[in-house]
């Protein structure tokens, strides 16, 4: 992206070709762009374009500002944001709502997996009708403007919101979020692509310098936000982070150059929340929306124009591409747009369930463990123990912008039992405890019962006593309380603040699964090291004007100890085990290790010593490792499945459908193997800068490129039957390489089968290339020895590479290697092929 950005080695020279700046080759692209709008800007087009002018014409200059940044909704729906119109004129207002996996208000909707699971189903269509689901029912919510999907790439195992977008393979993640995009839009309801760009991390996300090349900007990152463009997206959302040395949302390179001159892209760029730095150089640079105030684009953008900093064009330019977008949506007829339709719960949940089912991926599977035998179990050595958290308390969703109010969410353990039948023996432990026990009496003097404390409107409890422990111990405090974070009990253990303030938003960005009670009550948590002895407590709860609830709990070693050893138990008198682990994931906030979270691993040891027949599903964001991997007879990855995901879980195990998902990121084996593994320039960053020193070699790229074996490799999945791969052959057309194959399924069920088509490097191109890149896949249903030729056409672009040299995409030519298989590691066919222009 820039010319001062860190560089990665360079191979050799490229073959000569005429150059020209990159500022040159990009307005001259942004002018053909330009050619064609006006080419095309016949009939209903020009009369939009001359309906925009007609209004922004009327609008006086404090007009214009207020729909160039958010403010305070008077009637609000619990979005995120809100733009008020200009009654005068017919424009409405615009309410802006998070929705990666549904739509975030305060009313329920449809809950539906997370964006990885979808990805995971490898299935544009799908994504299209996911899409859809989204669309409708924002419209229905009295949403205008939907704030995702996300395509920022998997770069790090770590980062808080993997779950929220596709995968780490950017010609995977392009696909999806195209067809996304199209989906939402037939809905009448406006896309935001987020996050523009190289938002790939949490951690210090507000402040962080990303320092990539130009090369690998193009060719990985922006790959996904060209395939959004291209789609039709209305809105694309700047990032918080900088881009080689300039805040995204002010970077003109980014906005302008690449964006709308290199692109084409018609309609607003809109900050993420608060990440507006400057108000010229914001508005400037290509920025046209500040959300989700004005402090950069209200008085102060007024008092520029006023003052001359800026001249008014600036503004008229941002207004025009708000109002296009609107009068594309029919937003500017005079009535507020087309009517809004009617929720559809019923097929919102239908759609819940086949993405769910459809995503579900199946890691391990030894001696055919699964399917469940369903048809003998019953009591005695036939039962099923189900174990774990998220096997009685349905999971489903992450936190932070994704979380969403359900219609209803079974749990896993219900379902299980549904699907079993009445006469079966489907027992449950705990295993693991999320929300802590009762303090015991006697370790409290004077004694006090913290387990149900009320607090009336106006009045101050306080507790000031002596917490004694009988040994020395690592203690988990659990408090639960209703209201606001601001008003929860102040809790200290001799004199230290076990649950202070996190600052920004950070108290509002809480996981999915454990951050609210089963009463509903909100919870957070703090560890503290307790010593054996008194040790002074003191808390303090005011009422404030509604009153307060609250409890507070703890767990340490003997609690757990209790847990683990009833959940052993459970699992020594069942001959099957359903053991769900669970990683509660949320925006603002970073994993800081692959392992599962508490003490999960070692009920997972102890669980699988007494029985082998022990299934583990799993619940969580992104790769986790696996030490205790050889112990299970069968891993199930479901993601956070949405609100059917119980259902759709239990379908799976008892191999009512095919588990038809294929992994969308590589899982390390460990801590230490992965692309940013041992190098904290890689990430979190070193002083405030994060280089992206891997270059084009991103996720399964990187592992082929240092020859690390992974855990499981990108695109891996098994079936409950089996397939051959045959008859390969590649043929190039004027669309790209034609890769043919036959697919069978030789097993004994129908199923699902995921060929997937990596192509080698070209011979002709002095450019970094991968060792091979995805170039193509298929999701195919496959009857019970059916066979099925397919052709899976690799496009140009997947085919090229770009030249920084040349500030442009050139075709990679020559004989290239042709991969076919089951994953990018699972290589079952090869032949070769001749790219030429």
């Amino acid at each position: 992206m820039s010319d001062h950005g860190p560089r990665l080695r360079p191979g050799p020279a490229s073959p000569p070709a005429p150059l020209v700046s990159r500022r040159a080759a990009l307005r001259l692209l942004g002018g053909a762009v330009a050619v064609v709008t006006a080419v095309v800007a016949t009939g209903p087009a020009r009369a939009a374009n001359r309906r925009v002018e007609r209004l922004l014409a009327r609008l006086t200059l404090d007009e214009k500002i207020s729909l160039l940044h958010g403010a305070t909704d008077p009637h609000p729906l619990g979005q995120a944001g809100y733009v008020p119109g200009v009654p005068r004129l017919g424009i409405p207002p615009l309410r802006l709502a998070d929705g990666p996996a549904g739509v975030r208000v305060t009313r329920p909707a449809t809950a539906l997996p997370a964006p990885v699971l979808l990805a995971s189903a490898f299935d544009p269509d799908l994504a299209r009708r996911y899409g859809r689901v989204i669309g409708r029912e924002g419209r229905a919510l009295g949403q205008d403007v939907l704030l995702s999907p996300m395509v920022n790439l998997v770069r790090t195992p770590y980062a808080g919101r993997n779950f929220e977008t596709f995968g780490e393979d950017p010609l995977l993640s392009a696909d999806l979020v195209a067809a996304e995009i199209r989906g939402i839009q037939e809905e009448g309801l406006v896309a935001t692509v987020k996050h523009f760009a190289l938002n790939n991390q949490e951690s210090g996300r507000e402040t962080v310098d990303v320092r990539i090349g130009e090369q690998p900007l193009h060719e990985v990152e922006l790959r996904g936000f060209e395939a959004a463009v291209a789609a039709g997206a209305g809105a694309v959302m700047g990032a918080y982070n900088k881009v080689n040395g300039v805040h995204a949302c002010e970077n003109g390179e980014l906005l302008t150059e690449v964006l709308r001159g290199g692109w084409g892209f018609q309609g607003w760029v809109m900050t993420d929340w608060s990440a507006a730095h400057s108000t010229v150089a914001a508005l400037t640079a290509g920025l046209d929306m500040e959300m989700p105030d004005g402090r950069y684009f209200g008085a102060a953008l007024e008092r520029a124009v006023r003052d001359g900093d800026v001249p008014e064009r600036y503004v008229d330019r941002a207004v025009r591409r708000v109002l296009g977008v609107l009068d594309r949506f029919g937003l500017l007829d005079g009535r507020g747009g087309p009517p809004r339709p009617v929720r559809d719960p019923r097929a919102g949940a239908a759609l819940a369930r086949e993405v769910a089912e459809a995503g579900a991926t199946l890691l391990r599977n030894e001696h055919r463990t699964l399917p469940l035998p369903a048809g003998r179990i019953g009591s005695g050595s036939g039962s099923i123990a189900v174990i774990g958290p998220s096997g009685s308390r349905p999971f489903v969703g992450g936190g932070g912008s994704a979380h969403v109010v359900p219609d209803h969410a079974a749990s896993p353990l219900d379902a299980i039992r549904r699907r079993a039948g009445a006469r079966a023996r489907v027992t449950y432990a705990l295993g693991e405890d999320l929300f802590g026990k009762a303090l015991p009496a006697d370790a409290l003097t004077p004694p006090v019962r913290l387990e149900d404390r009320r607090v009336a409107t106006g009045e101050t409890w306080t507790y000031d006593g002596t917490l004694t422990a009988d040994r020395d111990d690592t203690w988990t405090f659990v408090l639960h309380y209703d209201g606001d974070p601001t008003r929860r009990p102040k809790v200290l253990l001799d004199g230290s603040e076990l649950f202070p303030q996190l600052p920004g938003y950070q108290e509002f960005f809480t996981g999915g699964l454990g951050s609210a009670a089963p009463d509903g009550l909100a919870v957070c948590r703090g560890a503290a090291t307790v010593t054996k002895g008194p040790h002074r407590l003191r808390v303090t709860a005011g009422g404030g004007d509604d009153g307060l609830r609250f409890r507070l709990r703890y767990a340490d070693g003997a609690t757990r100890a209790r847990d683990v050893a009833r959940a052993v138990r459970a699992a020594r008198e069942a001959e099957h085990v359903v053991l769900f682990a669970y990683e509660d994931a949320t925006e603002g906030l970073d994993r800081t290790s692959l392992a599962l979270p508490g003490h999960q691993e070692a009920l997972v040891e102890a669980v699988t010593a007494v029985n082998e027949r022990t299934t583990v599903v799993l619940n969580t964001s992104s790769a986790v490792s696996m030490p205790w991997l050889e112990r299970t007879a069968a891993v199930l990855q479901m993601y956070y499945p949405g609100q059917e995901g119980g259902d759709a879980t239990a379908a799976v195990l008892f191999g009512d459908c095919d588990p038809g998902g294929r992994l969308t990121q590589t899982f390390p084996a460990d801590d230490a193997h992965h692309p940013v593994a041992g190098n904290p320039r890689r990430y979190p960053g070193v002083d405030g800068t994060v280089e992206y020193a891997e270059g084009v070699h991103i996720g399964h790229r990187w592992y082929d490129a240092a020859g690390v074996r992974p855990l499981f490799p990108f695109g891996h999945g098994l079936s409950y039957t089996s397939f051959s791969y045959g008859e390969p052959s590649a043929r190039w057309t004027r669309k790209g390489l034609d890769v043919g194959f036959t697919v069978r399924n030789t097993g004994d069920r129908d199923g699902v089968a995921v060929p997937q088509v990596y192509v080698g490097r070209s011979p002709d191109l002095r450019l970094d290339q991968a060792v091979r890149v995805l170039g193509g896949y298929r999701r195919l249903s496959l009857a019970v020895g059916e066979r099925r030729r397919v052709t899976v056409t690799v496009r140009r672009r997947t085919l090229s590479c770009w030249d920084p040299r040349r500030h442009g995409w050139v075709l990679g030519t020559g004989r290239r290697t042709v991969w076919v298989g089951a994953s990018s590691r699972d290589l079952r066919l090869t032949t070769t092929g001749e790219v030429t222009r």
